[in-house]
């Protein structure tokens, strides 16, 4: 193998090169992160049941809940989950529910959406008590 052997100047070249890409990569990465930065609002919703709610009754609940993604057009996104958290700090509250909108007039729209109102008429029968939070974040 022939080796090659740069003088002072082509050395100092050869680095400003190298130099010059990685600063070009790095601003195409910036770039690209702000570009697909979005912020959401996130909607947690938490409740607890009353304890003569009926198994039957509180899956109409969960049911209804995740069915108004198809009825509300500002909803983004929508999950739910039971508690699991081994801390005993939940006070009762066994569902979580997370709604994600793009705007707060997304989700003040949805507050009043005739399929919300219909949904909570729904949960009223089985209802203890209701936590929500809401929260905006940044998603990169």
């Amino acid at each position: 193998m022939k080796k090659i052997s740069l003088n002072f100047k082509e050395k100092s070249s050869v680095k400003k090169i190298i130099l010059l890409g990685l600063l070009a990569c790095i601003g195409v990465i910036v770039v690209s992160a702000q570009k697909n930065t979005s912020k959401f609002l996130r909607h947690v919703v938490l409740f607890k049941f009353k304890e003569e709610a009926s198994a039957a009754g509180v899956k109409s609940v969960e049911d209804a809940f995740m069915g108004l993604k198809e009825k509300i057009s500002t909803i983004k996104d929508v999950e739910w989950g039971l508690n699991s958290s081994p801390e005993k700090l939940n006070e009762g509250l066994t569902h979580c529910f997370l709604v994600t909108f793009t705007s707060d007039k997304d989700r003040n729209d949805y507050l009043v959406h005739p399929a919300h109102l219909a949904f909570v008429e729904v949960l009223k029968p089985y209802l203890d008590k209701v936590v929500v939070v809401d929260y905006w974040v940044k998603n990169i």
